[in-house]
């Protein structure tokens, strides 16, 4: 099959099929004419590739387990240094895990300190609330929209 018809078969655009045949990932035949040639294998590899980066794996870490891999799921073999590598991941997932819960919390630290604080600006919001923009009150007062003054 023709690269177009892989791209509706797996529904993957035919520039990411290309970028996984540069990456190594996938090894189209070349026909007479010169043209990719796929396989149905290389449905299902497609179909892992998409399933491997879903899991927030990255292009180079998938061509290391994509021999490993079998059936569209996919179920992973224990090939040599695969587990190393997996939980190696999840180790690094697990500490941008926990640097944003350390922002989160601080993020929210600061909200609450800013909220506790009485503003130097309360009177001029208080002010703005209330339609009294220039802070004076009474004649010049903006009612409406530009152009229109208070009586």
């Amino acid at each position: 099959m023709l690269i177009g018809e892989l791209s509706r078969l797996t529904r993957v655009n035919t520039h990411q099929l290309r970028y996984y045949e540069a990456q190594g990932l996938l090894e189209p035949g070349r026909g007479a004419n010169g043209y990719r040639e796929y396989g149905s294998d290389d449905v299902t590899t497609v179909t892992q590739i998409r399933r491997l980066l879903d899991a927030g794996l990255s292009t180079e870490e998938i061509a290391v387990l994509l021999p490993c891999a079998s059936g569209e799921a996919p179920v992973l073999e224990p090939c040599p240094d695969l587990l190393d590598m997996l939980r190696a991941r999840l180790r690094g997932l697990d500490d941008h895990i926990d640097m944003l819960i350390r922002t989160r919390r601080t993020l929210r630290e600061y909200i609450e300190v800013t909220e506790r604080r009485e503003s130097p600006y309360a009177d001029e919001c208080d002010a703005e609330e209330a339609g009294d923009l220039d802070g004076a009150g009474g004649a010049g007062e903006v009612v409406g929209g530009p152009g229109e003054v208070a009586a």
